[in-house]
């Protein structure tokens, strides 16, 4: 197959929406604050507080996802980027690495990066956290046995390694959350298994967990990233440094922080905050944006529970979850259930939930990238707006798979034979 050789083919497993693709793509909006002023990222500024960040070398040519919202979502935007609707595959895992075995010519050839953000319900602290025990189906539906199976959803990441044998990209990026790095030896597992993939094959670096924040993402969110590199691909002498399990930090593939959340460094920016994102948006009323006007109207349920709390908008919103209504965060809330932004309050706006488009907007991704929407022949949604919090909760903060995919761009020509 003829490729551009400046050009890095990405295949992309368990897209969602396209956080982690958007963020290897680049050449979408962000706000200036979550990049340096003087940053060789940006192309040009856009009108008030928003820049346009420069594109990458990489290309998304394959992804896939079971959930019919992400698909929807991640083809409205990602067609501006020239993408066929058809390499988005809305199929589990298991059956594409299934029908790759009986025969078929499933994936694509001559893949440089494999991504993949593996299900995170069974690892997460708010989950149940079964791990590898999962008693939910790789298609998401429940097992119809009570012994979990090598098909259950804890166990999709080593579906992720199949795939990863048979495409052998030089790196492969799998995220997860952080609540996985504290659930006995998974981790261990899990970075075990990735080395194994292609006959041991690759290198795969201490996982690492990366403070959203650190990254100009205004969210405290946190995530466990795994970094795998085969062998073959590398230079002589620096898969010797890679083996050598003492990496120098010019040959490091993790991002250096940009934003001192977690830290204090010298020539690191300030963190981004909620307020910074949501400044020029209109009130859901008076907004023609699908994913501003609709929201949860679930009824305040008490401060004890999930989701209660209003946000702090001079901070980092909270991790924005994949979750039902009742769990959406406030966006502000009333005196009698304890709301702080009082100049509102006496403003005349009412108490009530984040938006989808301010989720997103917590999430880094752009603020012209739809997400509620209608069908074309009818005011019916195409992409309802629990349809939209699904997907935008589950996915990776653009800006922070921006970050990885910079640094991994930028050490390219280093760490690899031409």
């Amino acid at each position: 197959m003829e490729r551009e050789s400046d050009t890095l083919r990405l295949l992309s497993l368990f897209s969602g929406c396209g956080g982690m693709d958007l963020g290897f793509e680049g050449a979408f909006i962000c706000h200036k604050k979550s990049v340096p002023s003087d940053s060789r990222l940006i192309d040009h500024a856009i009108d008030g507080d928003w820049v346009l960040l420069k594109k990458n070398r990489f290309t998304t040519v394959f992804a896939n996802d079971i959930l019919e919202e992400a698909y929807l979502t991640w083809n409205q935007y990602m067609s501006r980027f020239g993408k066929d609707p058809s390499i988005y595959h809305l199929e589990s895992i298991v059956d594409l690495v299934k029908r790759h075995h009986s025969g078929e010519n499933v994936f694509p050839e001559n893949i440089d990066v494999v991504t993949g953000g593996f299900p995170c319900q069974d690892f997460s602290i708010a989950g149940k956290r079964l791990g590898f025990n999962s008693v939910t189906s790789h298609d998401g539906t429940k097992l119809p046995e009570e012994v979990p199976s090598e098909e259950n959803r804890g166990k999709l990441y080593f579906w992720m390694k199949q795939v990863i044998d048979i495409v052998k990209p030089k790196v492969f990026i799998a995220e997860n959350v952080k609540g996985l790095t504290n659930l006995g030896n998974v981790k261990d597992i899990i970075q075990r298994d990735f080395a194994q993939a292609d006959g041991d094959g690759y290198i795969v670096l201490p996982p690492r967990v990366l403070h959203a924040g650190d990254y100009g993402v205004p969210e405290t969110r946190e995530r466990v990233i795994f970094i795998g590199i085969r062998r073959s691909a590398l230079k002589p002498e620096i898969r010797r440094i890679m083996d050598s399990g003492d990496i120098p930090p010019e040959y490091n593939p993790y991002p250096v922080p940009t934003h001192n959340y977690t830290r204090d460094s010298v020539g690191m920016m300030p963190p981004v905050s909620c307020m910074d994102v949501f400044r020029d948006l209109k009130e859901p009323a008076d907004s023609e944006d699908l994913s501003q006007r609709f929201y949860s109207k679930a009824k305040y349920m008490g401060k004890h529970c999930q989701g209660q709390a209003e946000i702090h908008l001079d901070g980092l919103g909270p991790t924005i979850r994949s979750e039902h209504h009742g769990n959406i965060e406030y966006r502000r809330l009333s005196v009698e259930h304890g709301g702080k932004l009082v100049e509102e309050l006496e403003a005349g706006l009412q108490e009530r939930r984040l938006t989808p488009r301010e989720c997103a907007l917590i999430q880094t991704f752009p603020p012209d990238y739809p997400f509620v929407s209608y069908k074309d022949d009818a005011k019916c949604f195409k992409v309802s707006q629990s349809g939209a919090y699904k997907v935008i909760g589950n996915a990776v903060p653009p800006m922070l798979a921006y970050n990885i995919a910079c640094r991994l761009q930028d050490l390219w020509s280093v760490l690899f034979k031409k």
